[in-house]
C-alpha cells in the first residue's frame, strides 16, 4: 500500500506536501512509546501515534518508517514539518484517534 493510499483512507490532511507519497508501506505500528517504536517497528511501515514532537522524525529516520500519522487533531510545529520534510518522512494528521486509524488502516489489508 502506498503512503497516497493511506491518506486516501483515513480522509486526512498531509503536511509535508508530496513527501514519500509513492511510496511503499508494507506494515503499520501503532505506539506513543518511542523507545518501543525504536525496538519493535519495522521499516517500511507507517506509524500512528499521538506524539507530534521533534523526537518522532528521528525515530522514524532510524527505523526507516515512511509516514507518520499523528491522531487526535493534535497540533504538529511548523519546525517539526520542516525536520520531516527534509528527512523524507510523510506526516498526515487525523482527528481520529488511534484505535479507530489503526482499524480502518487494518481493514484496508495493512498488517
Amino acid at each position: 500500500m502506498k503512503v497516497r493510499e493511506i491518506i486516501e483512507i483515513l480522509d486526512c490532511e498531509v503536511l509535508t506536501g508530496n513527501v514519500n507519497l509513492e511510496e511503499e508501506v508494507k506494515y503499520g505500528y501503532t505506539s506513543d512509546l518511542l523507545s518501543e517504536v525504536i525496538g519493535k517497528a519495522h521499516p517500511d511501515s507507517v506509524w500512528i501515534t499521538i506524539q507530534s514532537h521533534l523526537n518522532i522524525v528521528a525515530v522514524a529516520v532510524l527505523v526507516g518508517i515512511k509516514a507518520i500519522v499523528v491522531c487526535e487533531g493534535k497540533t504538529v510545529d511548523p519546525k517539526v514539518v520542516e525536520k520531516a520534510i527534509q528527512e523524507k518522512v510523510a506526516i498526515i494528521t487525523t482527528r481520529e484517534n488511534s484505535f479507530r486509524t489503526s482499524g480502518k488502516l487494518y481493514e484496508a489489508g495493512l498488517r
